[in-house]
């Protein structure tokens, strides 16, 4: 609801500049879109790959071929490409707020066979306001993007009412590691050295200490796997990778 008291990850800006969070979101992934693909692989030492796959093949196995999937910040298209070459007679549609990001996976697309584009969709949209019908959708999936969201319950809200009833939602989100030992090695390189690459690559000095301040202050295992039941989902549940770097969340409408 409009009236919902915004907290955690939803007060963390990229740019502090007194715009709302989402148009912030929008000028920030602008910037890096041409960098992103680089610094995902590089930052995660490529294990980003590996945190996809494991999270999407257990989330097929709570939606057995879906017809119809929506990815939300689907950023240059990575999981949209992964699901259309392993359900390559699913329809998937990409949204994005960035059109730098959907640039970039248009980009992409043009690579990619004829039969992709029949079947991959990317358009720039609102995760609180997703321009399709109620139950259209068998998956939904969100990678790396709901702590972007200026309203975290919104977005759930319309995710729930884009799938069709049984549908499933997967969430992959980066998260903190609950051993102190890790989490101090963790926030050094988080806090430090990502920062400074993402600088140093992207040219944006704020894009990548956005990115630590807003895991950390997300909700995180059981805490988001909470709202995600709030916003009316069932038999949510969550699993951490890689020492609880990542966090995914398989739940059903």
């Amino acid at each position: 609801m409009e009236n919902e008291t915004r907290s955690g990850a939803e007060l963390v800006n990229p740019y502090n500049d007194g715009d709302p969070k989402a148009r912030q979101v929008e000028q920030m992934f602008d910037s890096i879109a041409p960098a992103y693909d680089f610094m995902n692989t590089a930052m995660t030492f490529g294990l980003h790959r590996h945190w996809r796959n494991r999270s999407l093949s257990d989330a097929l196995k709570s939606s057995a071929s879906p017809a119809n999937i929506l990815d939300i910040a689907t950023g240059t298209g990575d999981l949209a490409f992964y699901l259309h070459r392993h359900l390559p007679g699913a329809s998937i549609t990409g949204i994005d707020l960035s059109e730098g990001m959907i640039a970039e996976a248009l980009a992409k697309l043009k690579k990619e066979p004829a039969e992709a584009a029949r079947r991959i969709e990317f358009r720039k949209a609102d995760a609180t306001a997703i321009p399709l019908p109620d139950g259209c959708m068998d998956l939904v999936t969100v990678a790396y993007g709901v702590r972007n969201f200026e309203n975290l319950r919104a977005g759930y809200r319309e995710m729930r009412r884009v799938l069709r009833p049984g549908g499933t939602l997967c969430v992959i989100e980066l998260s903190c590691p609950a051993n102190p030992v890790l989490r101090r090695l963790y926030d050094i390189y988080s806090r430090n050295i990502i920062p400074a690459v993402g600088k140093m690559v992207s040219g944006d000095s704020r894009a990548y200490s956005y990115l630590p301040e807003s895991i950390a202050a997300a909700p995180q295992r059981e805490a988001m796997s909470a709202i995600i039941r709030e916003c009316g989902f069932s038999e949510c549940r969550w699993k951490t990778l890689t020492f609880g770097a990542v966090t995914y969340y398989i739940a059903t409408k």
